[in-house]
């Protein structure tokens, strides 16, 4: 199920579903605990003897942002009730305290008793043992905490500060639901304390005029002990919970603006998922540095698992995202992060918790009794590759010069040695972590790389490395061209798998990864064999229905749909691979009209996002429903790269025209200056 509108700050995380429930609350880190542990968090409302829970059908609802901030805007109507709610939630940008502030309408033109119900269904720490909830009078609100994680709930109205009613009690426990079930009366029992697996709902009472309006602003302080969030509470009541939403607010419109980019050359709506996915983005980047690469926790009844871990790939191609767009704090904390957590061989293992320890894995030390790495080694080497793109934009030299032997040399040192005889990188699992060989992602991230290692090594004076890498890459190059393309049928190979006489065998499975050869370096996007390349992946993975968008690779089995696979459906659509193309067309665009052909899948993505502008993973090539974690963080840094790229690539096709109508004018001298101009702009296209 989507998480529609996350809201955060880097330390606290509270994502909603589409129903407007909170169901992920992570603090101290992002993606680590997540204190819901995806249990539904309930709201709702009573008014005059008739109650609804916000999922009830006879609420229509409209989820979104305040325009470029990360403070929501969601309408809530009931007709059955006579209400209509404006909701406006917010993690304060520097404070680790969530903010709602619901403005309550009177539709029926007469004077209302209403009243607000919030449900806590709390598993501290992912857990529900242990944890106790109570009332507390010295603040007049609800605290529930284990250990050292503490939680305090609270509000104001227009008439005062505290809480009306509370309910404490047993949740999931010989039969008891929870205290979410006493709400519905419109009455509460204020029961003062309970432990164990608890919950808690917390009521506000409203008196609302005919036709009239109320609000309560409530805010859950998160802190490492009782003490931290008392002195929040404190803080908040002095500068008013409504003030701090509006700091907020600017701050995010401020954040996502900084840098004067000009965004005409792209439609509006274009334009306006370019700045949510940079603060979709935000929500998803950890303070310590980790760039997580999704926190929906429904994916854990798919597998037993997660995606609220920072794997280096998604973290340097998230990093890259963030340079293009100026964003240098977030990408320098990412790349302390990987001088942090990189093994000291110069390698990164498979995945990495928010706070640095190795994560869980599929990837065996051992095959067939044999020891084997189990890594990824594109992770390691496009973290060297965004690294240099940062350094490009920014000459942070300062920053750089710890990083240079942690995080460039040891890694391409290392690069070096895991070779084969024929100058190609050994066998390592791919970008999807499903198969074991040397692919052509893998190389060309690799030959990337050690570009990149080359690069600095130049500007830091090591002439003989920068010499070893250079040439290392050059062979790595020859010999992507030689073993992994198939003159047969004119394409590379999706992965290559050594044989016991030194030659290999080639998966030609079409695979979207592919685009890596011109994304990288590896090869220019004008190579014939590129060109080959991405014209053979859009034909065959392109979904021809009314969906469309690009699949990852022929066959794709994860959330499978189509089970009997089609040339029609090859898989899934996903964002990353259907913008891959639109690199393509962005990096090959000769003229502005090549240009302009990367336009539709920049707005076939943005026709897949929800109304909040948040995107997925992966959609039903039927239906386009969200498929998989919803929002991907990968899946909106790929649309903010795009969206830079195709600017970058816009000046400088317009700057070369300008000049060739300059260079036009100036050879027509004596003629007049209409006709002058004419011809030169026939003559620049």
């Amino acid at each position: 199920m989507p998480r529609d509108i996350p809201v955060g700050n880097g330390d606290v995380l509270v994502t909603f579903d589409y129903l407007y429930r909170v169901r992920d609350l992570y603090y101290p880190n992002v993606g680590r605990f997540n204190h819901t542990d995806g249990h539904v968090q309930r709201f709702g409302v009573w008014a005059d003897g008739r109650f609804a829970w916000i999922e009830d059908p006879s609420w229509h609802r409209e989820l979104g942002y305040e325009k470029d901030t990360l403070v929501t805007n969601v309408k809530l109507v009931n007709h059955e009730l006579g209400l209509e709610l404006t909701c406006h939630d917010c993690v304060d940008f520097h404070e680790p305290v969530y903010f709602r502030r619901v403005i309550v309408k009177d539709l029926t033109g007469r004077r209302r008793d209403v009243r607000l119900f919030y449900h806590w269904d709390m598993s501290i720490r992912g857990s529900p043992l242990g944890d106790t909830a109570n009332y507390d009078p010295a603040t007049s609100s609800l605290v529930l905490y284990k250990d050292d994680i503490y939680f305090l709930f609270n509000a104001c109205d227009q008439h005062k500060c505290g809480i009306d009613n509370w309910a404490i009690g047993t949740k999931r426990l010989g039969g008891a639901e929870g205290t979410w079930r006493d709400a519905e009366d419109g009455q509460l029992g204020r029961n003062a304390i309970s432990q164990g697996s608890v919950d808690a709902t917390i009521g506000f009472n409203l008196d609302l005029e005919p036709n009239g309006e109320s609000y309560v602003s409530s805010w859950l302080a998160c802190g490492r002990s009782y003490a931290q969030v008392r002195d929040l509470n404190r803080r908040v009541n002095e500068k008013g919970p409504d003030r701090l939403i509006s700091r907020t607010q600017a701050y995010w419109r401020l954040w996502c603006r900084k840098e004067p980019i000009d965004l005409s050359p792209v439609p509006e709506k274009v334009r306006d998922l370019f700045f949510r996915s940079q603060l979709v983005l935000r929500t998803q980047i950890d303070n310590g540095g980790a760039i997580i690469a999704a926190n929906d926790s429904d994916i854990t009844q798919f597998g037993g698992d997660h995606y609220s871990y920072c794997w280096p790939r998604d973290g340097a191609l998230v990093a890259y995202a963030l340079t293009l767009c100026g964003q240098s704090e977030l990408s320098r904390h990412f790349f302390r992060f990987c001088g942090e957590t990189i093994e000291d061989s110069g390698y990164f293992l498979h995945k990495y918790t928010p706070t640095g320890e190795l994560a869980s894995s599929w990837h065996p030390w051992m095959i067939e009794g044999q020891k084997i790495l189990p890594i990824q080694q594109d992770e390691t080497a496009l973290v060297l590759w965004a690294l240099r793109k940062h350094f490009a934009a920014f000459r942070d030299v300062e920053f750089v010069k710890p990083l240079y032997n942690l995080l460039v040399v040891r890694p391409a040192d290392w690069i070096l040695k895991y070779r084969d005889a024929n100058g190609l990188p050994q066998p390592s699992w791919d970008l999807w972590e499903e198969r074991r060989g040397i692919h052509t992602f893998t190389v060309s991230a690799t030959i990337g790389a050690l570009v990149a290692a080359s690069q600095f090594a130049m500007d830091f004076g090591d002439d003989d490395r920068a010499a070893h890498y250079r040439e290392a890459a050059d062979k790595m190059r020859s010999a992507l061209k030689r073993f992994l393309w198939n003159p047969e049928v004119k394409r590379f190979a999706r992965m290559a798998t050594p044989l016991p006489d030194g030659t290999y065998r080639l998966d030609m499975t079409s695979d979207s990864a592919n685009y890596a050869l011109f994304a990288f370096g590896a090869l220019d996007s004008s190579d014939e064999m590129v060109e080959q390349e991405m014209k053979g992946l859009w034909s065959r993975l392109w979904v021809k229905t009314e969906v469309g968008g690009c699949a990852r690779y022929e066959r794709d089995y994860y959330h499978q749909v189509e089970r009997d696979h089609t040339d029609a459906v090859p898989g899934n659509p996903w964002v990353i691979c259907t913008l891959w193309q639109a690199q393509y067309l962005i990096e090959r665009a000769r003229t502005l009209d090549e240009l302009e052909q990367a336009l539709p899948l920049l707005e076939w993505a943005e026709k897949r996002a929800e109304k909040s502008g948040v995107l997925a993973e992966q959609f039903n090539p039927y239906s386009g429903d969200a498929i998989s974690v919803s929002p991907l963080t990968w899946s909106h840094a790929t649309f903010v790269i795009v969206v830079m790229e195709y600017l970058k690539r816009y000046e400088k096709l317009t700057a070369t025209s300008l000049k060739r109508i300059g260079a036009s004018i100036q050879a027509s001298q004596g003629k007049n200056d209409a006709e002058a101009l004419r011809e030169g702009i026939i003559a620049a296209g």
